[in-house]
């Protein structure tokens, strides 16, 4: 009977832990990485669309965002929810130079605005709202 009280406590424990992990890798899997804009509303975004590559990181410590919209600089805040995927966007400030080139910048910060979701598959990140298709596309690009 202590066999079975034992083995019933170690899958437990176990279990609680792997849950834990799970959690923490979702934000783990965001956090800290370079995220490289690829699509945006399901055009490609290609170097003729930006004036700088357009990017985000989101920052762990007090859940800062910090990117390139194409021309400018931005940074904010943002909350996640690992359990359900959500994402909320806050405060962005954005520098104001004046770009030559057309870029994404103005939907970029749009999506980052309105998104409300996230998906993570290996290296891709998607933004989303509601049920919609994806608004936009990134790729972690890792240093060599």
């Amino acid at each position: 009977m202590k066999k079975y009280i034992s083995l019933g406590i170690v899958s437990l424990l176990l279990f609680s832990c792997s849950a834990a992990k799970k959690n923490a890798s979702a934000a783990n899997q965001l956090q800290e990485k370079y995220w490289k804009l690829i699509e945006i509303r399901g055009q490609k975004v290609t170097s003729e669309n930006y004036f700088k590559e357009p990017h985000l990181v989101l920052k762990a410590k007090e859940n800062r965002i910090i990117g390139n919209s194409g021309c400018n600089s931005f940074s904010g805040t943002y909350e996640l929810q690992d359990k359900t995927n959500r994402i909320a966007i806050y405060q962005l400030a954005v520098t104001r130079m004046a770009c030559i080139k057309p870029t994404v910048e103005e939907a970029f910060l749009k999506v980052l605005e309105t998104a409300d979701n996230y998906t993570v598959k290996n290296d891709t990140l998607q933004l989303n709202k509601a049920r919609m298709a994806p608004m936009a596309k990134f790729v972690a690009v890792y240093l060599k």
